[in-house]
């Protein structure tokens, strides 16, 4: 099995400081990162640069990466904190790192380990959530094995998006594929799937 994709919830902030210099990292789910990127430069209009890298997964499922280095020298920053990020497993998060020059030169080397270390230590405070490929997946059930099917589904934290009454019940439910195949070990047998 590959590696564990996760993503976090909310934002976490972490400073780390090598030779003055200040490195601070906010790591947050993608859909706030032009949101935090403006917060920060208005938080911090004296911070040097604003490095960023992110990773998402698009429609198709496929995993989309971006990285800037913004002004630093070319790949000391974006892509060791790109590279962090991935050997996480994140994905839908991306993470900043303003940094305020302590007037000491880190040098190439001392930059990637410098800006490298300052996601390592902000991904340490953070909480994440394991991500699943979600599916919907209907099932069919009479009025009186309802209740009984709802309890089941709550039981296992699966989310029922949609009843449909007509002379059956139909459930549509949001879950993993090993959640599904799960379920069916549970369900009693005149319950079914349908389309």
């Amino acid at each position: 099995m590959g590696i564990v994709l996760k993503f976090v919830l909310e934002e976490f902030a972490n400073t780390y400081e090598e030779k003055k210099s200040k490195f601070i990292a906010h790591i947050t789910p993608y859909d706030k990162f032009d949101e935090l990127m403006k917060r920060l430069r208005d938080e911090h209009p004296k911070g040097r640069h604003f490095v960023y890298a992110y990773r998402y997964l698009n429609e198709f499922d496929q995993i989309v990466e971006n990285s800037s280095d913004d002004g630093e020298p070319k790949g000391t920053s974006g892509k060791p904190a790109l590279a962090v990020l991935a050997g996480a497993g994140l994905i839908n998060s991306g993470v900043i790192i303003v940094r305020y020059f302590g007037g000491i030169k880190l040098g190439t080397g001392g930059l990637v380990r410098a800006y490298g270390d300052s996601v390592n230590e902000v991904l340490k405070k953070s909480k994440f959530k394991e991500y699943k490929k979600l599916e919907y997946r209907k099932l069919k059930c009479t009025y009186t094995e309802l209740s009984k099917l709802e309890y089941l589904l709550k039981q296992n934290y699966i989310d029922i998006k949609h009843k449909d009454f007509q002379n059956d019940v139909i459930l549509t439910l949001e879950l993993s594929l090993e959640e599904w195949e799960n379920l069916q070990d549970k369900l009693p047998l005149s319950i079914k799937e349908t389309r």
